[in-house]
């Protein structure tokens, strides 16, 4: 029973190359695998993003028998502002907190393209939730 050993000297400088080369071997594959792999079948970000259909889309706000339009204009993708039309210089002034809050409520709806976490003063609270009520019932109409 004759076995040989054999011993091997390597020098530490070569196996930190080894560990390095071997780390940016395992780095590549996982990159290689990651980028041609087949694609999954849940939506991705571009079928998310045409959640409305183009357009100008209006709901009617009845404030103390005054009617005025509350205007929503989207993107396939995106809201891209809200407005109030046919306001009356009569309603302007009966109901002066109306286009404050609903400037406060355009800009954070079309920022986060979402009706919810929505935040207004509490002097304005049912003017606000109002004016939400009338956006989402305009937005559903987008999304049909």
């Amino acid at each position: 029973m004759s076995s040989k050993t054999k011993i091997i000297i390597m020098k530490k400088r070569e196996l930190i190359y080894t560990a390095i080369f071997a780390a940016l071997g395992i780095t590549l594959l996982v990159l290689l695998f990651l980028m041609f792999r087949p694609q999954n079948s849940t939506p991705s970000q571009s079928t998310r993003a045409a959640a409305y259909v183009p357009g100008v889309y209006s709901t009617p706000v009845t404030l103390n028998n005054n009617v005025m339009d509350l205007q929503v204009i989207v993107d396939a993708g995106h809201i891209n502002s809200i407005r109030l039309v046919n306001l009356s210089e009569a309603s302007a002034a009966m109901f002066p907190l109306m286009q404050p809050a609903l400037d406060k409520i355009a800009v954070q709806v079309c920022d986060t393209q979402s009706t919810s976490n929505i935040y207004y003063e509490a002097s304005s609270q049912y003017t606000s939730q109002m004016l939400l009520q009338a956006i989402d019932e305009a937005l559903k109409i987008a999304a049909q």
